[in-house]
Order: C-alpha cells, then structure tokens, then sequence
C-alpha cells in the first residue's frame, strides 16, 4: 500500500509542476504568437491544461480512498488485497501464483491481478481447499487453492 501512495503522490506532484509552471508558460508563450483563434500552440496548451487538471482530480480522490483503507478489514485467513495465492489450474492442470493487487499496480502476465479483475474478483474471500470456478472473457478459469499469504503474513516477514 505504501507504494502505490508513493506512485500516486508522485504522479501528483509532476503533474502539479506542470499544470503550475509549464503550462502557464506554453500558453503566455503562444499568445505571444498573435490571433488566438488560429493558434494550434495556443489551443493544444489549453487542452492539455484541461487534461492535467482533471487528471489531478482522479489521481487525488484515488489516493484520499487508498489512504482510507483499513488493514484491520482486510483477511487473515482468506484471499484479500496484498494476498500471494497459490492455485492449482484444473484445465492446465499447473500451478499458478497471484498476487491481488489495486488497479495501478496490475501486471496479469507477472500475476499480479487486480481486486476488480475477473480472476480477482473470483479469488478474494476464498481459503486454502476451496475450488473456484471464475467466469472469464472466453471461457472459465476452474482452480483449486493450494497455498495462500496474506498481507498481514507478508508484512510479519518483512
């Protein structure tokens, strides 16, 4: 959880200086150029300044709810966020490690999974023996639970 504050506080901060202290620049620096209504400089400045802003909000109202997560609601003895799980894939018949994670910091193809991803989804709550079969795009993903770490087990090995 502390590195996604840390990614998100940096993300704000770049875009702060630039919505700050480049954009101001680009935009005094293509009204100097003449007409306004004909301005590509002009215009592109000012669209990317409303891009930047609005993307300043996302990001802060994104890091005051990440900030708000309770550790305490978080499981102890079954699949939650910061989870490592060990599964058991029926079809390949191979085992398959997962990590749940938030949205920003979902890499699938290194396993690491989001909590609102369908594997994700499919996983939290469950305990080790539990079978689980998680509907996705093309088919179904069919896995037994072999092995589970949750965040509060990762952070007693930290």
């Amino acid at each position: 959880m502390i590195d996604i504050k840390k990614k998100l506080q940096d993300e704000i901060a770049a875009l702060e200086h630039e919505f700050r202290t480049e954009l101001p620049k680009e935009i005094l620096r293509a009204r100097e150029l003449g007409d306004l209504s004909e301005n590509a400089e002009y215009h592109a400045a000012k669209e990317r300044q409303g891009y930047v802003n609005a993307r300043l909000g996302q990001l802060k109202m994104r890091l005051q709810t990440v900030s708000m997560a309770d550790m305490t609601k978080i499981p102890k003895d079954r699949v939650g966020l910061g989870s490592e799980v060990v599964v058991f894939d029926v079809k390949k018949e191979e085992e398959v490690t997962y990590k749940i994670v938030t949205s920003e910091e979902t890499d699938a193809p290194n396993g690491l999974v989001s909590t609102s991803s369908p594997i994700g989804k499919g996983l939290l709550n469950k305990q080790v023996g539990d079978e689980v079969k998680i509907p996705i795009p093309g088919g179904e993903k069919e896995f037994e639970i072999l092995r589970l770490k949750t965040i509060h087990d990762l952070a007693e090995l930290s």
